[in-house]
């Protein structure tokens, strides 16, 4: 079990970059101008930021041939930046848990020793007691992040589920991931690794975060009777 980092915006691709250019390069002379600032870490964030590269990465039809850091990056800022979530750091991190959890295996936390993945939390929170430092650490991490990737993508889910047979609603998901992100924040495996501030921001921001992945979901899924762009978001993804 890994530690999410931010780190999505480290992963982007020739084709990315290539998609960058000419979602936001209206004039041949525009490119060389464009490739310079994508140098540059401050002017590429302004790039990634820009609203026509959003468009065309939210209504590009069929398999864009981009890869998931790019798509999920794009799609996350814009919404976490309308729900007042202004950290790049913050998209960063949930872009890359997003780019992660939709591979299926990742979502479970495999502990060493264990033959299986851990899948519940209430299997989590068990183990914390049982497992060393820096494993705990990586587990509450990880009980946050599950948390958040399905109370943002599975929200309908989780409700209807409440409802017809009483299994925990939204409001419980919430309040583990925001419990375990502040008790990670304080670990000095956080400080370690440099993380401390941005759990902190995560516990905090919880709540905007998740409805943010909520509206990004239901306008994924409004995009088209296929389903295509959802279906992206939740499984062809980081393939």
């Amino acid at each position: 079990m890994t530690v999410i980092r931010p780190l999505c915006r480290l992963h982007f691709t020739a084709a990315d970059v290539a998609f960058v250019l000419a979602a936001l390069g209206r004039r041949p002379s525009d490119l060389d101008a464009l490739r310079q600032l994508l140098t540059d870490d401050a002017s590429r964030d302004q790039l990634l930021d820009s609203p026509a590269l959003y468009q065309a990465v939210l209504e590009g039809t069929g398999c864009l041939n981009i890869s998931p850091y790019l798509y999920f990056y794009v799609l996350v800022r814009h919404v976490l930046r309308a729900a007042g979530v202004e950290s790049r750091e913050v998209a960063d991190y949930v872009a890359e848990l997003l780019a992660e959890f939709t591979r299926t295996e990742r979502t479970g936390a495999r502990l060493p020793g264990e033959p299986q993945p851990l899948e519940y939390f209430y299997e989590m929170l068990a183990a914390l007691p049982r497992v060393e430092e820096r494993q705990a650490f990586a587990l509450r991490t990880h009980i946050g992040n599950q948390a958040l990737y399905y109370s943002g993508l599975f929200n309908e889910r989780i409700a209807q589920r409440a409802r017809r047979k009483g299994f925990p609603d939204v409001g419980y998901y919430e309040g583990i991931g925001e419990a375990n992100f502040a008790a990670a924040s304080h670990d000095r495996w956080a400080a370690r690794l440099g993380l401390s501030e941005l759990l902190a921001l995560l516990a905090a921001a919880f709540h905007r975060t998740r409805m943010a992945l909520n509206e990004l979901a239901e306008r994924l899924l409004s995009l088209g009777d296929d389903g295509s762009h959802y279906d992206r978001l939740l499984i062809r993804a980081g393939a």
